[in-house]
C-alpha cells in the first residue's frame, strides 16, 4: 500500500488558496468547506484551514543560507522543477529564496527555491535529476 504524507495549515482565505495552489501550482483540489479544503499537494494532502497563519522566520540554515522556518514542499523531477519555476517567474511570483542549487557536484546536488502562498506559508520546492539521490550521503 502506498503511503501518502498529510500537512495541514492556516490560510487566511480558502478561495485565494484554491486559486494559489489549483491554477498556480497545478494542483487539484480535493473536499472542501467554508472552512477549510483538502489539496492534492504533487500526490499529498494538504489540508488548508481558516485561521492565522504561523509567521515564518529565516531561522534555519541549508549550505551557509538562512531559509525560512517552517516552511513545506515537495521534491520534484528535474525537468518538472524547471517548468515550475518557469512557471512561477512568469507569474512574477516573489521568491523568498531565488531558483538555485545547491551541493553541486556533491551527493544531495538539488535545485531549490522558496516562496510563500498568499496567506505567508513558506513553501519549499526541490528539484534533483537523480531522484534516487534524496537521501544520498
Amino acid at each position: 500500500m502506498p503511503a501518502y504524507f498529510h500537512y495541514a495549515c492556516h490560510v487566511r482565505s480558502i478561495e485565494e488558496a484554491i486559486t494559489f495552489y489549483s491554477d498556480l501550482l497545478g494542483c487539484q483540489q480535493g473536499r472542501a468547506t467554508k472552512t477549510w479544503v483538502d489539496i492534492d499537494f504533487f500526490g499529498h494532502q494538504l489540508s488548508l484551514h481558516l485561521g492565522e497563519p504561523l509567521a515564518p522566520a529565516p531561522t534555519g540554515e541549508v549550505a551557509g543560507v538562512k531559509v525560512p522556518m517552517p516552511h513545506f514542499g515537495v521534491i520534484l523531477e528535474s525537468t518538472k522543477w524547471h517548468k515550475l519555476a518557469e512557471k512561477l517567474k512568469a507569474a512574477d511570483v516573489n521568491f523568498i529564496l531565488a531558483p538555485s542549487t545547491r551541493f553541486e557536484d556533491e551527493a544531495g546536488e538539488q535545485n531549490t527555491m522558496f516562496f510563500t502562498d498568499p496567506s505567508g506559508n513558506a513553501i519549499e520546492v526541490k528539484g534533483f535529476r537523480d531522484l534516487s539521490a534524496v537521501f544520498a550521503k
